[in-house]
């Protein structure tokens, strides 16, 4: 018996250990892409304000990589999808990405690492208010007083920014229009009808897709500066780095829920924007008021709330069907007793009958 529950307790340590491990896995790649893009777009720092060619990269190189492992490598198979469905589902959700790739990544031309974590903390209630708006959500008045108080927190995070850029917040507020809209769409689109993704299917589809929509304000806005600036090389090392840490950070995406919950990917997410916030004061010296922290806080508080609901709602839902399945067993077992007691008394029947 000792042993036993010593082998029990060792396995349970062992899960967690690992889940920690994908958290801290994409803790790290999602810091360092978002360090990274950074780096490359402020004026300050690399000076290269291309956000929409520097998203081009990433999903140049992306879908090279998926098409080498899908087609070349076979090392992922590719789902079956009709042209249809191609174009109803998939073409819709890679415009959406595109548009909240590029907004986000103009934003940091704008505005802080530390504030744009801060605003990121709207996505809870942008998805909530996109997901009643598709019928995906039941409108509850406890949940909209929640993303009212994160809303409130974000304003006041907002009214307390020391470079505050109205240019940029409506650039990163668009990003998360974008996102949260994409993130629903997926759920109508695609989990609706059965098809699931992993990362380098996702990627298979949807990279090439949100290149294709990046050509058109690529042409328009940045291909003639771009054109006009001769003296530019092409970084192989920056980029190539870039790309494959973007790369990286959608298979860690995958890992992480897989082999843990988007619950859990949610709350990592606080703790990488609290890092975020941390390393952008102390490192990058950005500024950091009292009143960001305060609205941030007062934020934080309501985001990690709406997560504690989400988190009692699933176990109600687990627990739910345990019970119906554990009804349905106790079920067939009563229907196989009685089965059985039935032929048993037919047995007996004929007996008699044969016995008189």
């Amino acid at each position: 018996m000792a042993n036993g529950s010593g082998n029990g307790s060792s396995s349970i340590y062992r899960k967690i250990l690992i889940s920690y491990s994908y958290v801290a896995i994409w803790i790290f790649l999602s810091f360092t892409v978002i360090v990274f893009n950074k780096y490359i777009l402020d004026r300050a720092l690399y000076n290269w304000p291309y956000p929409i060619s520097l998203t081009m990269i990433h999903m140049a190189f992306c879908s090279t990589l998926a098409f080498l492992l899908v087609r070349v490598f076979k090392m992922v198979e590719p789902i079956s999808m009709s042209r249809e469905l191609y174009f109803s589902s998939i073409v819709p959700i890679g415009a959406l990405y595109s548009l909240s790739l590029w907004l986000s990544n103009s934003a940091y031309i704008y505005l802080s690492v530390s504030f744009i974590q801060m605003l990121k903390a709207l996505m809870p209630v942008a998805v909530y208010s996109i997901g009643v708006l598709f019928n995906k959500e039941s409108f509850k008045s406890e949940t909209m007083a929640n993303m009212v108080g994160i809303s409130f927190g974000v304003a006041i995070a907002a009214y307390g920014e020391a470079k505050f850029n109205a240019w940029g917040v409506l650039l990163q507020l668009g990003a998360v229009a974008f996102e949260a809209t994409r993130l629903v769409m997926i759920q109508i689109l695609l989990t609706s009808k059965g098809i699931t993704l992993n990362p380098i299917t996702t990627l298979y589809y949807v990279a090439p897709c949100c290149f294709a929509f990046l050509c058109f304000p690529w042409v328009l806005v940045e291909y003639p500066t771009l054109r006009a600036t001769s003296s530019f090389k092409f970084d192989f090392y920056v980029f190539g780095t870039n790309s494959a840490c973007a790369f990286a950070l959608n298979l860690a995406v995958f890992l992480l829920i897989g082999k843990t919950s988007a619950l859990t990917m949610n709350v990592a997410g606080v703790v990488k924007d609290w890092l975020l916030i941390a390393f952008s004061w102390s490192v990058i010296m950005d500024r950091v008021t009292v009143i960001n922290l305060l609205g941030y806080g007062l934020a934080f508080l309501g985001v990690m709330y709406y997560n504690h609901v989400k988190l009692q709602n699933l176990k109600a839902k687990e627990s739910l069907k345990k019970t119906q399945e554990v009804d349905e067993e106790e079920g067939s077992l009563l229907e196989e007793k009685y089965e059985r007691s039935g032929d048993e008394n037919a047995h007996l029947g004929k007996k008699s009958d044969t016995e008189v």
